[in-house]
């Protein structure tokens, strides 16, 4: 009774870890494993904060509602999480996605957050993670670049202080060249400054070396110093040109674009807005619903993919597993509960988790410290952000897009798979008009190549006395045409009549609809007064054709002996050559 009893509380905790995995790392947890999570929650803690007021505004929502989404991910992908190195927040993607289906608008982008949670929770319960092998990678490297270029430029007007520039792409372009005499000269100056510094801080990191023990005290910690400035390079470019705005204020001049007064305090915990009261009157949470429309499906979707690509890449680096349906429930249940706190949908973070892994974080309580150090700025230091310039926060957000762009890809896709450029750029072109359009349109064409080889399988012919068809993949509905018109054109034509061995060693499935071409061929074979013969039929193929009872049908295990067999029906008489079901086959003949 005992070890039934331990066995059954065994099942229990090991169905517990598989959705809790804070309880697999948890009772291994150490002194040193908190040393350096506490460091990694800290420097991005100090990455995250001007990252969530700059993609706030990548929304076109007010800079708080960037840091009421930067805490609540943190705290449940902790308990939830199954990589130890990403880190949940709002990205330059998302944000742009939120742009587009919340309209600006934060009733709409916290009820997408919602939303989007509960459709990312059914998806997890119900295994739906496979779904992502849907997307090719071409659809997702256009969609990012298309993303990367779309983001980067809608900050260029803010770089340069330029004021009432359209926000769709086309436009946006048209008119920021159109104004740029109405450049702000400090703003660019500014801009053009923190971006010159950005893009420099990054290089020294990547240019320094890695640190060994056997070096000396003051080069091993000078190197330490270089790392961390430049991993901290975004809080501390943004500090910088904060004072610079402060200085000026306190000298009675103000020639800077200002983030403004940011509310102080924790965002209420409350529902979600199921309805908006509008001056014209109370928009339904049905009529909130259908007006963000397909970005019901796009949004979860693609944070899944951001996600998903992001803990894959970070796993196969530093050898864990993870589990794709279980990161579906931490990143749904991370927006379903942060949108009582005001949050807007959140997804994993490339830069953000980059940096969490190389100051070597141990285990997702790396984001308590990072969610923290959200709650502590939103409580006590959001009035000093009144004084960040919009231009830097601009400049932040240029460097963290441009490494999404990837033009190598297009030189990588011509040389590996010409055809595969096709939906890389329908998707990087249509998503300049419209990000689900171009998503959309990418996966239909990625689909139009994935079945183009199914309606069209290359076919082998080799002509002899008789002609010998070989296809090379399996057979169906959409094939069987293009199959019956290849026997038709090289043995049923007019000018020649010749028997046909087909050879379907390669062939690994038929469908009902090709089970009845077949019977049509075998039928104007016999008509003809030709034989139609196959061979080399894999065991579960040749049950389906013999459970098809259909008229007609020989078959040889062997291609030998139904040479032989035909050599035998061009030397004999017509009458033998009609009667292939009864006397060229006998039944011990088919269950070779």
């Amino acid at each position: 009774m005992a070890e039934r009893s331990q066995e059954c509380w065994g099942q229990c905790y090991r169905a517990a870890q598989k959705r809790l995995p804070v309880l697999r790392w948890l009772p291994k947890y150490s002194l040193q494993c908190l040393q350096f999570d506490l460091i990694a929650g800290l420097t991005v803690g100090l990455t995250v904060l001007p990252q969530a007021l700059a993609y706030a505004e990548v929304a076109g929502l007010p800079v708080q509602y960037g840091l009421y989404s930067s805490f609540m991910g943190c705290f449940v992908y902790c308990l939830l999480g199954t990589s130890k190195d990403v880190t949940l927040g709002p990205t330059a993607i998302m944000s742009l996605l939120v742009s587009s289906y919340a309209f600006h608008d934060p009733a709409y982008a916290v009820l997408l957050a919602f939303l989007s949670g509960c459709i990312q929770i059914a998806m997890g319960l119900l295994h739906l993670g496979f779904l992502l092998d849907f997307i090719s990678y071409p659809v997702i490297k256009g969609f990012t670049s298309a993303a990367a270029v779309t983001i980067g430029f809608n900050q260029v007007k803010t770089l340069l202080g330029l004021q009432n520039i359209p926000r769709q792409f086309f436009l946006q372009v048209y008119y920021t060249f159109y104004r740029i005499g109405e450049t702000r000269a400090w703003d660019a100056i500014l801009g053009l400054s923190c971006l010159i510094l950005l893009v420099g801080l990054q290089q020294m990191k990547s240019h320094t070396p890695q640190s060994y023990r056997t070096e000396g005290l003051s080069v091993r910690i000078s190197r330490i110093v270089v790392l961390a400035i430049s991993t901290a390079r975004n809080a501390l470019v943004v500090l910088f040109a904060g004072l610079i705005a402060y200085s000026f204020q306190v000298m009675g001049s103000q020639p800077f674009t200002l983030t403004g007064t940011t509310p102080q305090g924790l965002p209420p915990f409350q529902l979600p807005p199921f309805s908006k009261v509008t001056p014209n009157g109370t928009v339904p949470f049905g009529k909130m619903v259908q007006s963000m429309g397909f970005g019901l499906a796009v949004v979860p979707f693609m944070g899944l993919l951001e996600t998903a690509a992001i803990a894959k890449a970070f796993a196969s680096q530093n050898n864990y597993q993870i589990d794709l349906n279980q990161e579906l429930l931490a990143m749904g249940f991370s927006n379903l509960l942060g949108s009582f706190a005001s949050s807007y949908p959140v997804t994993g973070s490339f830069g953000r988790t980059a940096v969490n892994a190389q100051t070597g974080v141990r285990t997702p309580a790396g984001g308590l410290v990072t969610g923290a150090l959200v709650l502590l700025s939103l409580a006590y230091l959001t009035s000093l952000f009144y004084f960040i310039p919009k231009a830097a926060l601009a400049a932040v957000i240029i460097c963290a897009v441009a490494p999404m762009f990837d033009a190598r890809i297009f030189r990588t896709l011509w040389q590996v798979k010409r055809l595969d450029q096709v939906p890389l750029c329908v998707t990087f072109v249509l998503c300049f008009w419209e990000v689900q359009y171009g998503i959309m349109a990418g996966v239909v064409a990625s689909g139009i190549l994935l079945l183009y080889p199914i309606a069209r399988p290359h076919i082998k012919v080799l002509e002899y006395e008789t002609l010998l068809i070989q296809p090379a993949s399996g057979l169906y509905f959409p094939a069987i045409e293009f199959l019956r018109d290849t026997v038709h054109k090289r043995a049923l034509s007019a000018f020649q009549l010749r028997s046909v061995i087909l050879d379907c060693t390669h062939v690994s499935g038929i469908d009902y609809t090709v089970v009845m071409g077949l019977s049509e061929l075998l039928r104007e074979f016999r008509s003809r007064r030709i034989s139609l013969i196959f061979v080399g039929l894999q065991a579960h193929v040749f049950q389906v054709l013999l459970a098809a009872d259909l008229e007609g049908f020989c078959y040889f295990s062997r291609l030998d002996d139904a040479a032989k067999s035909l050599e035998k029906e061009l030397h004999s008489s017509s009458e033998a050559l009609f009667e292939c079901g009864d006397s060229l086959l006998p039944t011990s003949a088919i269950i070779q």
